[in-house]
């Protein structure tokens, strides 16, 4: 109880101390719109005690269209620690109380996914961010899973891709990278299936008490394995781009999933992996 108000009390003070510069970053477009969320970021996986090993190297390229898994909320935070990115989330996450603020001011895609006219608009708001030179990750699940499985990827919204090189005069492709997340320990235990529901926040289970217990926890190991980045073209089938991802981000998966004993051993190690705070997408 101790250890969860002190994780909660730290980070609603972090939040308020970094929200005037986001909101400045926002108001001013300037750098500092991308820089404030992934400080806030870096500092939640600190306090919470995440601990990031990183296999592989995210795409320096640009535009870039990031494809991720979806296991828990603790998603966000990891990707966001290692990079200034922007989500695209489901529509009814910008009405949740303080959570759909936050995400507001991370400049989230909001998509509503019930109404299928709708997702014209959601691909061209990525392509949107795309061109002005964030690093988008979808998670095109459509929904979280317990972390093992790997649900069909979705492709509608991967026509951003599309989108984005039609309107744009300097590109004539996209990068589009898989990524996969693997939480591999949770208090210091490894994490089979018995423990599997305490750090995968997926179907009907109450988000607040979810993330209390996470943050009673003390530690929890996470692996993101960054696949072969591939640009696209207007030519490129979004199924195609979708099965691949998919493809890519089920074998990682697996592979740490079977091999949790290289996670790093304590928080300065953990640091040492994610992307330093001030690099540029």
């Amino acid at each position: 109880m101790i250890r969860t108000a002190y994780v909660t009390i730290v980070m609603v003070f972090i939040a308020l101390l970094l929200l005037p510069f986001q909101a400045a970053g926002i108001l001013l477009n300037s750098r500092l719109q991308r820089i404030v969320p992934n400080l806030f970021h870096r500092a939640a996986c600190a306090v919470i005690g995440v601990r990031i090993t990183q296999i592989g190297e995210r795409t320096r390229e640009s535009p870039a269209l990031i494809l991720s898994n979806h296991a828990s909320w603790l998603d966000i935070i990891v990707l966001g620690a290692i990079a200034p990115v922007v989500f695209v989330a489901k529509s009814e996450v910008a009405n949740w109380p303080l959570f759909g603020q936050l995400a507001k001011l991370q400049r989230t895609v909001f998509v509503e996914r019930e109404r299928r006219h709708k997702t014209g608009d959601a691909a061209r708001a990525m392509g949107d961010r795309l061109l002005g030179g964030d690093a988008v990750v979808l998670f095109p699940e459509g929904t979280s899973s317990d972390g093992i499985r790997i649900l069909p990827f979705r492709s509608a919204l991967i026509g951003s891709v599309h989108h984005a090189i039609g309107d744009s005069t300097h590109h004539d492709r996209v990068t589009v990278q898989p990524v996969s997340l693997a939480y591999v320990r949770y208090g210091g235990v490894p994490v089979g299936r018995a423990l599997r529901d305490k750090v995968a926040w997926y179907g009907d289970v109450d988000l607040i008490p979810h993330l209390l217990g996470v943050f009673s926890s003390g530690a929890v190991d996470v692996t993101v394995s960054w696949g072969d980045p591939i640009g696209y073209g207007m030519t490129a089938n979004r199924k195609e781009i979708a099965r691949d991802a998919e493809n890519a981000v089920r074998r990682m998966t697996a592979r740490a999933l079977r091999s949790p004993a290289a996670q790093p051993s304590g928080t300065d190690e953990a640091a040492a992996s994610t992307v330093p705070a001030f690099e540029q997408t």
